[in-house]
């Protein structure tokens, strides 16, 4: 052995060095090379482990295959299956952490999963991308109908099975047997397609049946003629609604949102730390950036049942404005959603006996119509509504005050 001169730092180290001790400069490349190889190169998977395979096709998102040895054939070779709910992963480290954490708790690769544990591990994982809440409602909705099924092995499921919740679901509310509608035939049409997409993809099931067959005519026909415009009070109306104050629950709700053109689920988002009493200004909003955080005048006529709803929320200690005093159980009950509100403008409609074809979003159309009829100006119904402003001028010059807004609301009488 011999002492040599670095050729980096220029300090004395032995020929039979790799890297320099002193700098780390790699004295012979080839070793470096081969010792580097070495490192990185993957340890061989444990015998019964399983197996990751890197899959050719360079487009695929997920290219690393994850398979688990369930035994072995006649000739004594190792018989592989594909992981489930998930084989196919990103990175090889992703692959290999998915056959650690299947071998703490190993379980049946051809387990009978029925089709209610199927929508759980679906749904799962398909409510993480929704932004709105009532996308989520939809789908839950729509399950609530196939019952029927919940128990079927998913590897069993057929088109006929998929077609009977359409056209024979029930769903019992409050003690009221309900059938799916036009509109909900769809929808359980969808969550099978989305669903089923999503057990093939995981080689839960060999096929998706729900892709195999359309909509039939006559269900489009029966959607189409569902949609019906939404419709104002009339004066007749409005006045059994005044008549009924605080005697039929949650009408005075209707009728705030009848003065101010709040959407049905608006209403239970307002907080009172945006409710201003001494000048009776609301400042609420959502869905789009016209609508979000917009000042909305309280007409005199609603200022004592909005002061109520307020007094409320604060001896319940609540944040928001609106709250559901008429159901008796957790906190988180308290408040206000679209389905609740839906729900209890209904059981306004029936109980007063209006025209049955009004829905929850009808005391907003009733502000637009109110609006138009006392002349007030159309960009004060816009910014009030939260609709959006394509005039350049008005939407992006014209600074509105808000004593503006309260001005035109009172237009109204």
């Amino acid at each position: 052995m011999a002492l040599i001169k670095c050729p980096e730092c220029q300090l004395q180290v032995s020929d039979k060095a790799i890297t320099c001790p002193h700098c780390g400069y790699p004295l012979d490349t080839k070793a470096v090379k081969r010792q580097y190889n070495k490192s990185t190169k993957r340890k061989r998977l444990p015998n019964g482990f399983g197996t990751i395979s890197k899959l050719k096709n360079k487009n695929l998102r997920r290219p690393f295959r994850a398979q688990v040895c369930v035994g072995k054939n006649f000739y004594g070779r190792p018989i592989y299956k594909s992981l489930k709910p998930q084989s196919s992963f990103e990175t090889y480290n992703d692959a290999h952490a998915a056959l650690m954490e299947y071998h703490k708790n190993p379980y049946d690769l051809d387990s009978d999963l029925t089709v209610e544990q199927l929508y759980e591990k679906w749904s799962e994982e398909y409510f993480k991308t929704l932004s709105n809440p009532s996308s989520e409602r939809t789908v839950k909705s729509a399950w609530n109908y196939c019952s029927s099924i919940y128990g079927m092995r998913a590897k069993d499921l057929r088109a006929r099975h998929i077609k009977g919740c359409m056209e024979d679901g029930t769903y019992i509310v409050n003690g009221k047997e309900k059938h799916p509608s036009p509109t909900t035939k769809t929808k359980i049409k969808s969550l099978f397609n989305l669903m089923l997409d999503y057990a093939e993809e995981h080689e839960l099931v060999d096929k998706n049946y729900a892709r195999t067959f359309k909509l039939a005519d006559d269900i489009i026909k029966d959607v189409e003629e569902e949609k019906k415009d939404h419709i104002n009070f009339t004066n007749e109306e409005m006045q059994k609604l005044w008549n009924n104050l605080y005697d039929v629950d949650y009408v005075d709700v209707l009728l705030i949102q009848c003065y101010s053109g709040w959407r049905p689920q608006e209403l239970g988002l307002l907080k009172i730390e945006n409710v201003d009493l001494d000048n009776w200004f609301i400042t609420g909003g959502m869905k789009t950036d016209a609508g979000k955080d917009r000042i909305v005048p309280v007409h005199p006529k609603i200022r004592s049942l909005v002061k109520y709803r307020y007094q409320e929320a604060q001896k319940l200690g609540s944040e928001y404005l609106i709250n559901c005093t008429d159901t008796k159980t957790h906190r988180s009950s308290l408040k206000l959603t679209y389905d609740k509100y839906r729900h209890r403008v209904d059981k306004i409609i029936e109980q007063l006996e209006l025209n049955p074809d009004h829905r929850a979003h009808d005391g907003r159309i009733q502000f637009a119509t109110m609006a138009g009829d006392a002349k007030m100006n159309e960009y004060a119904v816009k910014r009030i509504m939260g609709h959006k402003i394509k005039d350049i001028t008005e939407n992006t010059y014209t600074k509105r005050k808000k004593e503006w807004l309260m001005e035109e609301i009172l237009k109204i009488k």
